[in-house]
């Protein structure tokens, strides 16, 4: 681990093979790049501090960048302890970014990254999930006073903020970048759709040609998952309780059906709902030998992993499938 008060990264060396993949984001990103140009002589953001929690990729060090170029100071940490590109995390930290990432952190790592991004005493944050926010109204509340607002992607984090906005316990304004027609329309629809399968064929190699694919929710990135499963050639199973949604996807094709009917067709499963508790202990037990389980929110709530754990045989070898598989 390489860390001085204004980084921690896991090795800053990579930083030259994070140069290069930043320079093919930064050349298959033209919108950010039109709105850098122009940042750079209105300078919009001048005098802000901005602490970000979003996934530390190739792709968000092009949006820190632009940040950067529209005059506000940054200090950042991933949002997920998976996603972290870490030759990305040194070439952030290289140019002089205040950058608090690795891959593969523990959760008290996660929030040890996040509490360093608050030391500068941000005015805006910036959010994939919540965390960061929720971390301002609760541990570090003594952050919240100076922060003017916020942002949030995530349709599992803008579930949180909006439970908490209703119970009046959210301290500054919080944009629902989820809500945007770029974001729920194409990005979670085409974007989530291809990555999550290609996250399943890359931790399984399983053909999904043939197979049975569940997916849980039939909203934006539901939508997306189901569209890219047919393609594959599965058979595409959406379970879905909300009965506008259920008819849409009867009208596009697909079979649907409860939960509790599905896990017994299955031979994989995708939750795409950003609720809780969406396959718990009864669908585990009804399930096909061999069924793949995964999760394309932004939190493993939706599959009850304790339940899981309880029905497992070998607790050693389901925790070594589980992290493979992530």
């Amino acid at each position: 681990m390489d860390k001085t008060d204004a980084y921690t990264v896991a090795d800053i060396s990579l930083a030259e093979a994070g140069a290069l993949r930043v320079d093919w984001a930064r050349a298959r990103m033209p919108v950010l790049a039109a709105l850098r140009e122009d940042a750079e002589k209105t300078k919009p953001l001048d005098g802000m501090k901005v602490a970000g929690c979003l996934h530390v990729t190739k792709e968000t060090a092009v949006l820190i960048e632009t940040i950067a170029a529209a005059g506000a100071e940054i200090s950042w940490s991933g949002c997920n302890p998976l996603s972290t590109q870490d030759d990305v995390a040194a070439w952030l930290a290289n140019e002089g970014y205040s950058i608090h990432a690795w891959h593969g952190q523990s959760v008290e790592d996660f929030y040890w990254c996040i509490d360093r991004t608050l030391e500068f005493k941000p005015t805006l944050t910036l959010d994939d999930g919540a965390d960061l926010i929720v971390r301002v109204h609760g541990e570090k509340s003594e952050y919240a006073e100076g922060v003017i607002g916020g942002t949030e992607e995530t349709t599992t984090g803008v579930h949180r903020l909006r439970a908490m906005g209703k119970a009046g316990d959210l301290k500054y304004p919080v944009i629902a970048v989820n809500d945007a027609i770029t974001k729920w329309d194409f990005d979670n629809v085409y974007g989530t759709g291809q990555s999550t399968i290609d996250g399943i064929v890359r931790a399984t190699s399983v053909l999904i040609a043939g197979k049975t694919f569940v997916v849980a929710g039939y909203g934006h990135c539901g939508k997306g998952v189901a569209m890219r499963a047919q393609g594959f050639g599965a058979n595409v199973i959406i379970t879905e309780v909300d009965p506008l949604p259920a008819l849409r996807a009867v009208m596009d094709g697909f079979r649907v059906m409860k939960m509790d009917e599905a896990a017994k067709l299955g031979d994989i499963f995708c939750t795409a709902t950003g609720m809780k508790d969406v396959i718990v202990d009864r669908h585990f037990a009804s399930m096909k030998d061999g069924a793949i389980i995964s999760n394309t929110g932004h939190y493993d709530c939706e599959i009850n992993i304790e339940d899981l754990k309880s029905q497992a045989q070998a607790q050693e070898r389901l925790e070594i499938t589980m992290l493979n598989i992530l």
